[in-house]
């Protein structure tokens, strides 16, 4: 999977990656320490979530976080 992450909002990058998974909202939060509620939020852009969260879900779930300078 790929994203450019300029195309899409954070909560969507969010839903992606967590479709992407195969988790369900509860195993998701279960994995990064949070309910289903919180990724359900996460994900609706209820709730906004932090860079370190992201980090710690791409070293979990194997993902690799690139910024190119645009050309």
């Amino acid at each position: 999977m790929k994203i450019i992450a300029n195309h899409y909002r954070a909560n969507e990058i969010f839903r992606m990656i967590r479709e992407n998974s195969g988790k369900t909202q509860e195993e998701f939060g279960k994995l990064i320490g949070k309910s289903r509620n919180a990724v359900q939020y996460y994900e609706y852009g209820q709730r906004n979530f932090d860079f370190e969260l992201l980090l710690e879900i791409a070293k979990k779930e194997k993902l690799i976080i690139t910024i190119e300078t645009k050309k």
